[in-house]
């Protein structure tokens, strides 16, 4: 049984007329016969009383046009719905995101993607890195917001934005109130806390203290920056955050902020997908969406 078979029946319900019903679909009229014949064969009932002068739907008939219709209005639905996918009006889209991270930069890019796109349903998993590279890789989320390097060989990313680290110290500390900026290597013998292992940060931090020619002092390590944060701004240590996420200098628990002197070092925030995975407009508008946020938020 085909979808067109369903359209012919219903013609020639509506006209009670072979020829009418054949100039209203645009086919001959023995193929129509054809078709309604081999499908009365397929189904094992007539649909239709011919007589001389008309043709007649039999009982059989009206119960299979009212199926019909409802059928055939189905797929027009979900045409339609189809097509509002496609076009965006409709849709649903999972974006991984780091906690901390994504509190600072999603406040910004959602209301802005809200407005463009309302009935896009944007569903938020936030994690840790690794877990949301395993989910990304699985196809869990569409799209993730992560930072450099990835260790999960499955995906595939495009970069959104290079930002600067700079160093916290304790508010009482000697470097507190320096105006210059400070080279990594003075930082030798200097007690660090840093995130624990399976944060990506923790080995941006011990990745740029190595090229600096030491291996940092870790006297504390936590699972959040924030944590990080406060126990330098109790002077238990110094570590290196990224820019986006300094504390304000009024606030409870502030650490002193330096920049690094030349070459500054960075991280790369990406946004993440399963290598190979399709993506959908609502998924290719979200990162559009970002990138330009990106540029105009965090001078990317």
């Amino acid at each position: 049984m085909e979808l067109r078979q369903l359209q012919y029946v219903i013609q020639i319900a509506k006209e009670k007329n072979f020829s009418r019903a054949a100039e209203k679909l645009h086919i001959a009229q023995p193929s129509l016969s054809q078709q309604l014949s081999k499908l009365e064969k397929e189904i094992g009932v007539l649909l239709f009383r011919r007589t001389t002068n008309s043709v007649e739907l039999t009982h059989a008939g009206s119960v299979f046009v009212e199926k019909a219709e409802g059928i055939l209005d189905n797929v027009e639905q979900l045409k339609q719905e189809l097509d509002d996918l496609a076009h965006m009006r409709k849709g649903k889209l999972v974006v991984g995101c780091l906690s901390i991270t994504g509190s600072h930069v999603l406040p910004i890019v959602l209301p802005i993607f809200n407005r463009r796109f309302p009935e896009i349903e944007v569903v938020l998993v936030e994690d840790t890195p690794s877990k949301l590279e395993q989910l990304t890789a699985s196809g869990q989320t569409d799209l993730s917001l992560l930072a450099l390097p990835l260790h999960e060989p499955s995906l595939e990313w495009v970069p959104i934005i290079e930002e600067e680290i700079i160093l916290a110290v304790p508010p009482g500390h000697a470097l507190a109130n320096r105006t210059t900026p400070v080279r990594v290597e003075e930082l030798r013998a200097e007690p660090f806390i840093v995130l624990k292992k399976g944060q990506g940060f923790r080995q941006i931090v011990l990745e740029t203290c190595e090229r600096a020619g030491f291996e940092p002092r870790v006297v504390f390590e936590s699972t959040n920056i924030e944590t990080v944060q406060s126990l330098v701004a109790a002077g238990m240590g110094i570590t290196f955050v990224p820019k986006m996420l300094m504390r304000a200098a009024d606030g409870e628990l502030a650490p002193a902020y330096l920049s690094f002197d030349a070459p500054k070092p960075t991280r790369t925030l990406v946004i993440a997908s399963r290598k190979g995975r399709y993506l959908s407009r609502a998924a290719e508008a979200f990162i559009a969406t970002l990138n330009v946020t990106a540029e105009e938020h965090f001078g990317s």
